[in-house]
């Protein structure tokens, strides 16, 4: 089986109740992940396509994104497992234990609800190869 993954998407965006909480919790789990966090100051962060913004922030237009499914990459395991201690000793909220899922046979992931109930996954899809880390704009 092949499985495409990369960049699919230009960006994501959350809008959430409690910038201060969702920061707190976004920079400890992705922190785990080797994603950064970096502040914007107004009224939103991003992490790589994510963007977290607060429900009085611009590019809110006042209304909450509601609960989404997001699923990161984990380059092993024992990430996925950290990423699991990390997100539940930062506020969020069991949803799935790590282990393997029934999705295909290498399929290792955990899930939790982040401080607006959002299903944030890590997942480890088993040994692979990139063709490229990322995709840089200059703008």
């Amino acid at each position: 089986m092949r499985l495409q993954r990369g960049r699919l998407f230009d960006h994501v965006q959350l809008v959430v109740r409690d910038l201060a909480a969702s920061a707190e919790f976004y920079r400890a789990v992705l922190g785990e992940l080797g994603i950064v966090v970096t502040d914007t100051g107004a009224g939103c962060f991003f992490a790589d396509e994510l963007v977290v913004s607060a429900l009085d922030s611009p590019t809110a237009s006042g209304v909450l994104t509601g609960r989404q499914h997001l699923a990161f990459q984990a380059k092993d395991r024992a990430t996925v497992d950290a990423f699991h201690r990390t997100a539940l000793a930062h506020g969020g909220r069991d949803n799935g234990a790590p282990g393997l899922r029934p999705y295909h046979p290498a399929y290792y992931a955990a899930f939790v609800l982040d401080p607006d109930g959002n299903n944030i996954e890590a997942v480890y899809q088993g040994e692979a190869r990139r063709s490229a880390p990322s995709v840089v704009i200059e703008i």
